[in-house]
């Protein structure tokens, strides 16, 4: 195994006999020289191709002092805020500072700033004037337009403007940042830089565009007309494609935004190469003293075989990001990493996952898609599945039993997200049979998200039969294996399109299914995505039809208290709720009801109005042994681990 970081210091460079180095790589998160981590990633393929690189690690931000500490690079700076967003990584959806970051040493947070990638950008050009700056990783990726800003509650321009950059990557990277080392080391001046793919600059013209090219509107028009923003957003989404895309063009000022088609994706051969560079697969050991680095702990003995979601879940920044198209690594190197976890002195013979941004996609969604690009008027699996789908899942099913048979394996597990309406599709169930026979760890995640059918609309998920079907085939499985497996549903609240009345149809269809969640999800407008334009502009972006959006803070928590209605905090919220939804027939002690009426603090009995609340239950006092039957359940579910 390779015991060699990359350099993070002078003196690493000494006992590197360097005498000068090619590009500085600033993150905002802990070196982690991992695959699981960008920076490690771009750092490799930099270093494969010749190139000298050096790491700067969640530098001081308050003055210049780190950002000048290794000295001036040859070619360039490349920055990221490391693999999440930093204003993510810092705020609850509730806009409360988070105690903790568990990419950085010890879990703590505050060891970067907010809007990290802005922030370091402008140091190094305050320490070295003219120097390329290259912007990259998700936080730019998602803020390459004019973009709604959740944060700032305004639109904000392109990242590019507010960085002083010269060039945003976008996506995954690796063959952009190439590409443009390859010009820097030839000497091309970095405004010269215009036709890389998978890139964005900034000019004065249209005519430096080299592709094919639509404009959408302004960075003033989007921030002062909210339907110009939606549609906008739109054409941003659609020619995110790396077959039928076509460059963008958005005004800023005197400026244009010449954001260029998306780089192709990498293919199995590529991927491969990438996945086997020469990573230590572990934190540094600068943070040992601090107690590492938590991130590690999932993804140390985990395997990332893919990329790409063609399910394009409206609020998911996947297919903004990653885009549609899936990549696979080839059997063999996903066995090579694996045999190479056994030699491992910490490895107890257990991989933690097989997956990546969903687990069982490891081919295109259809033939069509490789020659055409994504159809722009539809999705591959929402509202239902399209009948040109190959949902055949027998590589992944091949591969699995692969792993499984590894002398020193003992499990292989699939913790990342399982697309479950794509594993119905699946015509023979095999693969499905094997994952419940042999790859859970005691639970399945997977996301059904919300029950209402016009809430899935607008998410971009399918309708809750979907799920329930799955559901009853999971109970099937497991029933016949003998396995006491639980199946864990993602779910969120407070989506636009979710009103109150909503809320309670899933607190209905919860308390039915016998289940409740331990932890739900709010949604969060982050950059980008078809689910942040419906919460900025009220409108849907395909149709630009009106779309109600929960935004007051109340109505958010009693969203969410609905999910969690048996919670004793949660009550009062709840019972607020019902009776502003008017469903007060739910306030009783019949099994269809959520929560019980009070007593009299006084005499122990009922208020006359609870009285006459509880004489609407069908069930009335009988149902009483049904919710004990049910607390039992619901205790299970709190040995469960929560999302």
């Amino acid at each position: 195994m390779n015991t060699a970081f990359l350099p993070i210091s002078k003196q690493d460079m000494v006992e590197r006999d360097w005498h000068y180095y090619d590009f500085l790589l600033i993150t905002g998160d802990a070196y982690v020289d991992h695959p699981s981590f960008g920076t490690a990633i771009i750092g490799r393929v930099l270093e494969a191709h010749g190139y000298r690189v050096a790491i700067l690690s969640q530098p001081d931000w308050k003055s210049i002092d780190d950002f000048i500490a290794l000295g001036k690079p040859r070619y360039g700076v490349l920055i990221n805020s490391g693999n999440i967003d930093s204003m993510v990584a810092h705020y609850t959806v509730a806009k409360k500072r988070r105690n903790e970051d568990a990419y950085s040493p010890g879990g703590k947070a505050g060891k970067r700033p907010d809007r990290a990638v802005i922030v370091y950008a402008n140091r190094i050009r305050e320490a070295y004037g003219e120097i390329p700056i290259i912007i990259g990783g998700l936080e730019a990726s998602l803020r390459r337009f004019a973009h709604y800003d959740y944060w700032d509650n305004k639109v904000r321009r392109s990242i590019l403007l507010d960085a002083q950059a010269d060039i945003l990557i976008y996506g995954m990277g690796e063959k952009a940042v190439i590409e443009i080392a390859k010009k820097l080391a030839a000497k091309t001046p970095v405004q010269e830089i215009r036709d890389v793919k998978g890139t964005c600059f900034l000019t004065k013209g249209e005519t430096d565009c080299e592709y094919p090219f639509v404009r959408c509107a302004s960075f003033e028009e989007v921030r002062n007309n909210k339907r110009s923003y939606a549609k906008a957003n739109l054409i941003q989404y659609e020619e995110h494609d790396a077959v039928s895309g076509k460059a963008i063009l958005q005004a800023h000022g005197s400026n244009v935004l010449v954001v260029n088609p998306p780089a192709p994706p990498l293919t199995t051969e590529e991927f491969d190469e990438i996945a086997e560079l020469p990573y230590v697969r572990a934190v540094h050991p600068v943070y040992k003293s601090e107690g590492g680095v938590p991130a590690i702990e999932e993804v140390q003995f985990s395997i990332a075989h893919n990329r790409g979601c063609f399910g394009a879940c409206n609020f998911c920044s996947l297919a903004f990001h990653q885009g549609r198209t899936i990549s696979a690594r080839s059997h063999e190197s996903v066995l090579t990493e694996a045999i190479a976890f056994t030699e491992h002195s910490e490895f107890k013979g257990y991989i933690h996952d097989v997956g990546g941004p969903t687990a069982n996609f490891r081919r295109p969604s259809c033939k069509k898609q490789l020659k055409a690009g994504f159809c722009k008027n539809k999705q591959c699996l929402a509202p239902t599945a399209c009948s040109q789908l190959d949902a055949d899942h027998s590589d992944y099913l091949h591969l699995l039993r692969k792993l499984r048979n590894i002398p020193k394996v003992k499990k292989v597990f699939i913790r990342s997200g399982i697309r479950f309406d794509f594993l119905l599709r699946d015509k023979n169930g095999e693969c499905f049979a094997e994952i419940v026979r042999h790859h859970i760890s005691g639970q399945l995640k997977v996301a059904p998200e919300h029950c209402v059918s016009h809430v899935l609309d607008y998410m971009g998920k399918p309708h809750i039969e979907v799920y329930e079907q799955f559901q009853q085939r999971y109970k099937k499985l497991n029933s016949r294996y003998q396995k006491e497996q639980y199946l864990v549903p993602y779910l969120m609240s407070s989506h636009p399109g979710s009103e109150l009345k909503d809320a309670v149809a899933m607190a209905q269809w919860l308390n039915k299914t016998g289940r409740q969640p331990e932890q739900v999800q709010d949604f969060y407008p982050t950059p980008g995505t078809l689910s942040t334009c419906m919460y900025y502009t009220g409108l849907h972006p395909k149709t630009l039809e009106p779309v109600y959006v929960p935004k007051d803070r109340e109505e958010k928590a009693m969203q969410r208290a609905l999910l969690q209605w048996k919670r004793p905090e949660k009550r009062a919220l709840v019972e607020k709720a019902l009776r502003k939804a008017g469903r007060t027939d739910l306030i009783g002690y019949g099994s269809d009801c959520l929560i019980r009426p009070l007593r009299s603090k006084q005499s122990g009995t009922k208020t006359n109005t609870q009285s006459n609340q509880n004489t609407h239950s069908k069930q009335g006092t009988k149902s009483k042994g049904k919710n004990k039957s049910y607390g039992k359940t619901t205790g299970k579910s709190k040995q469960r681990k929560a999302r």
